[in-house]
């Protein structure tokens, strides 16, 4: 951003016939910005005042009795902003720090013509800011339909405010313009020099000045003051065309020589040539043609031109690309020299890295698809409530539970919800693979790309945190986007099989970071979980939901619904192999194994007492039932 020069306010500004309406409409803005004229579009020619006019609208924004936060930008510089960005992937930050202000200046928006990327900013910035009533002034050297390439819903926007032009002033206005500067300067002149100055020239303001600056600078050495005729004298002595060199016999010889030996020169010196201008206006290294060219007799010149332009052809290809995928790039070197293209091949690989989106959550699991029970209520509470409000609620959440807990469900189903509310990706994926990335990166120097992908994230979820207990670079990296996506408000999640206060080899403060946040538990799943997820894959598979079955597979020990579901699993395969539906029974054979066969000594069951004696004791009473499917088991209430 450029600070507002203290010089360009109303006052100093000459207001004439030809920028009457837009001075009019740049008071009414700065009287109260957002409410009318928004945006306002200013154009004119250069050296118009267009600069004075919009930064006048700055100075009396901030000078007004409620001071508003002012920002003049050209065209570059927020194009350069934006650039930077990307790379560093602040975006977001840096729309928020424009949004934040209560009018914006933007000058020279006749350079976002062919800038798709720029226009797209641009035109998400006008529409946030008139939704939030804050006031943008844009100002061009041309009407907006006139901007080449400019989108058309650009065009349509800054359109439905007010499009004022600025002419070129009339004499009395640049008679007084040029009286207030030379009051500015403190120059005095005789009668009818500044008339003269002002009768002499039409053009711009800037032009204008331009000349007063040198009548000055003329009358501070002459002994006299100058006249008006002096100064007509001064103005009319610009430097004329030079005149067309006279013909003589001498010259005509030399024409018809030069003509002579054009034709008796080789062909292909011609065809170089002719690339050598066009590659080089394309902004390349043409060093090898230029070598061609320099040989007295070179080899197979044909042939070597063939394969420049392949390579330029090629290369011109790749910063085309690059330019769409990550802007900041497009000035490598490689991408100028056709002898480079193999650097020039790494550089787009960068710029695809770049612009490929992390690793996303896996679609098959849902936040819905979770069963709540005691156990897991908070986790899930925690969840549901960090998608309602990404990052402002539990930044981040720390996952933890044994083996098969859900965690990784739990994660990925986050993960899902938040990309659904998201404006940009979600990563989301395993230490392991995290740690991975970072080695690939750094095999390829290429660190700052892969930190740009992970930065443009909306959301990072990271499961099996544990992993990265020794790995000290990736613990850094992962501490400074744990810093950057706390600043921007956007959530994270981590996933762990360990307590983050009993996890070893991390340093203390990335622990204390994930210390802050949330950690909640998930517990091995309780009954009601238990039995509603045997209802549910029972009811699946198309085995009816016996209660008594439901209930005695949910009392199987088992640490994990994966270690439930393949005991059901188990009793299916059974009554499959059999064809017969599932049962208790059938549960019962294929879990415990079929019932054992009676003794042959056909001894009933019951309680045997020894002939001849009572039943004296309940403790000396021994019970014996050899037959498995013949015990009774009762439950006293």
């Amino acid at each position: 951003m450029t600070a507002l020069n203290p010089q360009h306010t109303f006052d100093t500004f000459v207001v004439g016939s030809a920028n009457r309406l837009a001075v009019t409409a740049a008071r009414a803005v700065a009287g109260a910005p957002g409410a009318v004229y928004n945006p306002l579009f200013v154009y004119g020619a250069p050296g118009l005042g267009k600069t004075h006019l919009i930064m006048a609208i700055g100075h009396a924004a901030e000078g007004a009795a409620a001071p508003r936060r002012v920002a003049y930008v050209t065209c570059d510089e927020f194009s350069e902003a934006v650039h930077e960005a990307i790379a560093a992937g602040t975006l977001e930050e840096l729309r928020r720090r424009y949004l934040a202000l209560d009018v914006l200046l933007l000058d020279d928006v006749q350079f976002l013509g062919g800038r798709r990327e720029l226009q797209a900013e641009v035109l998400r910035l006008l529409d946030a800011a008139q939704h939030a009533g804050r006031q943008v002034v844009l100002a061009s050297d041309r009407p907006p339909a006139a901007i080449e390439q400019l989108d058309e819903r650009l065009t349509r926007r800054v359109s439905g405010g007010l499009v004022v032009d600025m002419a070129a002033p009339d004499y009395e206005t640049r008679v007084a313009i040029l009286r207030r500067k030379a009051e500015e300067r403190q120059s005095a002149f005789a009668s009818g020099v500044l008339e003269a100055l002002a009768a002499a020239s039409d053009e711009s303001v800037r032009e204008l000045l331009g000349m007063l600056n040198r009548v000055i600078a003329l009358q501070s050495v002459s002994e006299a003051p100058l006249t008006p005729a002096q100064v007509r004298e001064l103005v009319a002595g610009r430097p004329a065309a030079a005149a067309p060199a006279e013909h003589d016999e001498f010259s005509d010889f030399l024409t018809e020589l030069a003509a002579s030996l054009a034709e008796q020169v080789a062909p292909w010196r011609t065809q170089v040539g002719e690339a050598l201008l066009r590659w080089e206006g394309e902004g390349f290294e043409v060093r090898r043609l230029q070598a061609i060219l320099d040989a007295d007799v070179p080899e197979s010149p044909e042939e070597r031109l063939r394969a420049f332009e392949a390579d330029a052809n090629r290369l011109l290809e790749i910063r085309n690309e690059v330019a769409l995928l990550a802007p900041d790039l497009v000035h490598a070197p490689a991408l100028r020299d056709p002898a480079q293209l193999a650097a020039a091949e790494q550089v787009l690989a960068r710029a695809r890295e770049r612009s490929t989106p992390p690793p996303a959550p896996s679609p098959i699991w849902r936040l819905d698809d979770l069963l709540e029970g005691p156990a897991n209520r908070m986790a899930l509470h925690a969840a549901r409530a960090i998608v309602a409000e990404p990052g402002e609620r539990y930044n981040p959440i720390v996952i933890t539970g044994g083996p098969d807990a859900g965690k990784t469900h739990l994660l990925h189903a986050i993960g899902n919800a938040l990309a659904e509310r998201a404006g940009g990706p979600v990563a989301c994926l395993g230490a392991g693979e995290f740690i991975e990335e970072l080695i690939r990166a750094i095999d390829r120097n290429d660190v700052a790309s892969w930190r740009a992908r992970y930065r443009r994230a909306a959301a990072l979820l990271l499961d099996d945190v544990h992993l990265l207990a020794g790995k000290t670079r990736t613990q850094e990296e992962l501490f400074v986007l744990f810093n950057h996506f706390l600043e921007e408000h956007r959530q994270m999640v981590f996933a762990t099989a360990v307590a983050p206060a009993s996890l070893a080899g991390v340093e203390p403060r990335l622990l204390t970071r994930l210390e802050g946040g949330l950690v909640v538990e998930l517990p091995p799943p309780d009954r009601e979980v238990r039995q509603r997820f045997l209802e549910r894959f029972l009811g699946a598979t198309g085995d009816a939901a016996d209660a008594a079955l439901v209930a005695y597979l949910a009392d199987r020990p088992a640490d994990s619904l994966p270690q439930l579901q393949g005991l059901a699993q188990r009793a299916r395969a059974v009554a499959e192999g059999r064809r017969e539906p599932l049962s208790l029974a059938l549960a019962r054979e294929a879990l415990e194994g079929p019932p054992a066969a009676r003794p042959a000594t056909g001894r009933p069951p019951g309680v045997q007492v020894p002939a001849g004696a009572g039943v004296r004791s309940a403790e000396k009473t021994v019970w014996d039932w050899p037959v498995l499917a013949d015990r009774l088991v009762e439950e006293w209430r």
